[in-house]
């Protein structure tokens, strides 16, 4: 399921915020304002299976490159490459929408090489974000493939 926010359910747009929170909140012990104001106009991409969020990522169109994050794999669903999948769905909607447009990442840092499998390279040093290292990551559209 692929659609922008004011195309969600009520429902869907609680499930997926409780994903969220739960991953990068709770479980990160990270306690930031999670639910933002790019959630107002971001593309929710999920996987999902009999009616159950499996994995998550959000896409944001921005003037100078196309954005995605958030990406979460549900606690229960893990190690059954649904964190590959659900990038590879991510990559393949931002390049049906968003052709020859740059895409930047803002990417843990302990997640650089499975960023790199996809294509992306390294754009700056480590630094933190929400006391978390990160790094910030590229990917010339029509490279992700």
């Amino acid at each position: 399921m692929i659609k922008t926010t004011d195309e969600l359910t009520p429902q869907e747009l609680v499930t997926i915020f409780q994903a969220r929170t739960a991953v990068f909140v709770v479980e990160q012990e990270c306690p930031y304002q999670e639910v933002d104001e790019a959630d107002r106009h971001a593309l929710h991409v999920c996987l999902e299976e009999n009616g159950e969020l499996q994995a998550y990522a959000r896409i944001l169109e921005e003037d100078e490159a196309i954005h995605f994050g958030r990406v979460l794999v549900v606690k229960k669903y893990r190690g059954q490459q649904l964190g590959r999948k659900i990038v590879a769905t991510t990559l393949s909607e931002i390049e049906k929408r968003y052709p020859d447009r740059p895409v930047i990442i803002s990417a843990q840092a302990h997640l650089v090489d499975f960023y790199s499998s996809f294509g992306f390279e390294q754009n700056s040093e480590v630094y933190l974000e929400d006391e978390i290292p990160h790094i910030e990551m590229l990917l010339q559209n029509g490279e992700n493939g």
